[in-house]
């Protein structure tokens, strides 16, 4: 009678919103005046970005913009992983920004471990990079999601997919 209710827990984000929130970036760079000649470069690959730029100055300022342009695109600032700051040819700045996609095995532990104390009725399972939830009651998972919702201290950004 009462079949089972499940949803999953993954890190993930929209590549082509944040290639628009890049593409948005690279146009205010161009226009915007004290960053209009540093001939700053970003480019965009499948799981880093890499921020190329005159000074420590203007590197923050562009991390600024494309920050502003990521969370108006609805994305979290927790997908970017920023290297450390390094000098490149010409006296310029480089800095390498890895994309964060997935929950790491160490992350998910600890997800499981902590809806295993709090929710009795529902059962985590770990699936590779996601984590999947089941139980009888929509009320419980919805609880579990308002929970994780709330803890804004996992380095990752969560979402909750495949709700049935």
């Amino acid at each position: 009678m009462a079949s089972q209710i499940s949803f999953d827990i993954v890190s993930d984000f929209d590549f082509q919103e944040l290639k628009n929130a890049v593409d948005q970036a690279r146009r205010d760079i161009q226009t915007r005046y004290d960053l209009k000649d540093t001939k700053t470069e970003l480019k965009l690959r499948e799981t880093e970005l890499t921020i190329n730029t005159d000074s420590e100055y203007t590197l923050q300022a562009v991390r600024d913009i494309l920050e502003s342009k990521l969370v108006r695109r609805n994305l979290s600032l927790k997908i970017l992983d920023y290297g450390k700051e390094e000098a490149s040819s010409g006296g310029r700045v480089r800095q390498t920004v890895k994309l964060r996609k997935g929950i790491p095995d160490d992350l998910a532990k600890q997800i499981t471990k902590r809806i295993r104390d709090d929710f009795k009725k529902v059962t985590p399972q770990i699936q590779g990079s996601t984590i999947r939830v089941q139980g009888k009651s929509r009320d419980d998972l919805q609880a579990v999601i308002q929970m994780l919702k709330g803890d804004t201290s996992y380095p990752v950004a969560l979402q909750f997919v495949n709700y049935r």
